[in-house]
């Protein structure tokens, strides 16, 4: 997983709340436990009409926004089920950071292990970033994540919360496998002792 340490983009606003993850990636495109091509499938049913016909009034189909990597959106996003394709489809269409004042539990933790940061701002602070990300392609957004940081275009800064572990692992790039790895010489070592310890097992 790349590390992660600040990063400017284009932010998307998506003034939606309680997006739960069907919405972000519905069901028929959850056939697939590959990790890439699900961008194709992301609020599909908001992007697209059912002919098939993408839908000219959402967000992402519009000049400005087409090639977002930010997602500013409204309170409680990811709840539903627990699908971990919903950070998948997300990374897979370009977003690297998702802002909301609250996320679903299963998919906070989710977002993590898929290189994804799930940004939470106070109330008092979304519609500062929902109003900057309302400017499209002509701002973008600074996340600075060592300082827990948003800069805007004008040069406002706004806070946001993280819990410190998992913070801690996107700035060094790890995942659960990776965390695994970092001790990987005192496993072995442990392994090699038992094994002379008890070499009946």
């Amino acid at each position: 997983m790349d590390k992660f340490k600040t990063f400017t983009g284009v932010a998307a606003p998506l003034k939606i709340t309680n997006i739960d993850t069907d919405m972000i990636i519905p069901k028929q495109y959850l056939k697939t436990i590959k990790r890439t091509g699900l961008g194709t499938g992301l609020f599909s049913e908001l992007r697209f009409k059912e002919d098939g016909s993408e839908n000219p009034d959402f967000v992402l189909n519009k000049a400005g926004w087409r090639n977002a990597t930010i997602l500013v959106a409204g309170d409680n996003f990811g709840c539903g089920s627990s699908r971990e394709h919903a950070p998948w489809a997300l990374k897979d269409f370009g977003f690297k950071v998702i802002i909301s004042t609250s996320f679903a539990d299963i998919f906070y933790n989710n977002c993590f292990q898929n290189g994804v940061l799930p940004a939470k701002v106070s109330a008092e602070d979304l519609p500062k970033l929902m109003d900057d990300a309302e400017r499209g392609a002509n701002a973008t957004l600074t996340v600075d994540l060592e300082k827990q940081e948003i800069r805007g275009p004008d040069g406002g800064v706004v806070k946001f919360e993280i819990d410190q572990f998992r913070k801690q692992c996107l700035l060094e790039g790890l995942d659960d496998i990776g965390l695994t790895l970092v001790k990987a010489d005192r496993i072995e070592g442990f392994e090699k002792q038992n094994a002379a310890s008890r070499p009946w097992i």
